[in-house]
């Protein structure tokens, strides 16, 4: 893909604190008219990232193109009127209604009332609009944020932890609203802490660790680039973990074999190995995996 496929394309990006690098050397590339899932560990720079790319954090070098144009002082008026966004806790002022809180957005964006009226219903908000927002459910204070940053109609949609505090009802609200958006033509960028919720809504997932991009492209992509345990049932699998735990670090559950991560080859000489010892092989299989697993694998097992 060249640049003009990505709503967002970052070259170098760095951004250090002292001595610390909290991101190292980022290429981002997020396609048009997807859900990018943007993972890591805590601490691993995704707010960060987000916030530079949002123009709220100078880096410390690289760069940052949105829509294909660099990200400077003399464009970011223009690009950021292009993007939403929703970090950290979401906006509104308590003592006033949900109306009352569009109508302040409304006015500092100078919008008229079918964008006001279109983000409400975006977010299915427009029955709540005489509430305070101080009296919202944290799913509805979700809502009124993520409509906020719909107001413009931006092509480009950051959210960092957008499910935070919601109930599983709230958390598929999020993920259908995510879905409908990028299915509009809406490009959304998500971090979030729930791997399966990513898992059932990312269209492209990013992983960072310690500052460095180490998996960017699609799902299928990143389950092919890890290789899931090998699971052996076997007459004696007492014997089968003595003889393997030589070579490898397997373990014995229930009675089955685990073996961690071997390619075909290997797997192949493992069977091999145990009929020449006599012991029976009735099935060899992958383990299931989920985002989850792989997640953890990558990471070195480094926690949301």
């Amino acid at each position: 893909m060249d640049d003009t496929t990505y709503i967002v394309a970052t070259d170098g990006l760095t951004k250090r604190y002292g001595k610390r690098n909290v991101v190292e050397n980022l290429d981002l590339r997020i396609p048009q008219g997807c859900v990018y899932g943007f993972l890591g560990p805590n601490g691993s720079g995704k707010s960060t990232t987000m916030k530079m790319l949002l123009s709220l954090v100078r880096p410390t070098s690289g760069e940052v193109r949105v829509m294909g144009r660099p990200m400077t002082r003399a464009t970011r008026r223009e690009l950021l009127g292009q993007i939403g966004s929703l970090i950290e806790s979401p906006p509104g002022y308590g003592h006033l209604t949900g109306r009352e809180n569009m109508r302040v957005v409304q006015r500092l964006l100078d919008l008229d009332d079918k964008q006001v009226a279109r983000a409400v219903r975006t977010v299915r908000l427009q029955d709540h609009l005489d509430k305070k927002v101080g009296n919202y459910s944290m799913g509805m204070k979700q809502r009124l944020g993520i409509a906020m940053a719909l107001a413009r109609e931006p092509r480009l949609l950051i959210l960092d932890e957008p499910t935070n505090g919601l109930d599983p009802a709230g958390i598929e609200e999020i993920r259908e609203l995510l879905g409908r958006l990028a299915k509009g033509g809406v490009t959304v960028m998500v971090s979030s802490h729930l791997l399966g919720e990513i898992d059932k809504t990312a269209t492209m997932l990013g992983i960072l660790s310690q500052g460095r991009m180490i998996f960017q492209g699609t799902r299928d992509e990143l389950f092919a680039a890890s290789t899931p345990d090998v699971l052996i049932n076997c007459s004696d699998p007492q014997k089968a973990h003595r003889l393997l735990t030589r070579d490898f670090d397997t373990s014995l559950e229930n009675g089955t074999v685990r073996l961690p991560g071997p390619g075909n080859q290997t797997t192949a000489g493992v069977v091999a190995a145990l009929v020449g010892e006599g012991i029976g092989v009735y099935e060899v299989r992958r383990d299931e995996q989920s985002l989850e697993d792989v997640f953890m694998d990558l990471t070195g097992g480094g926690g949301l």
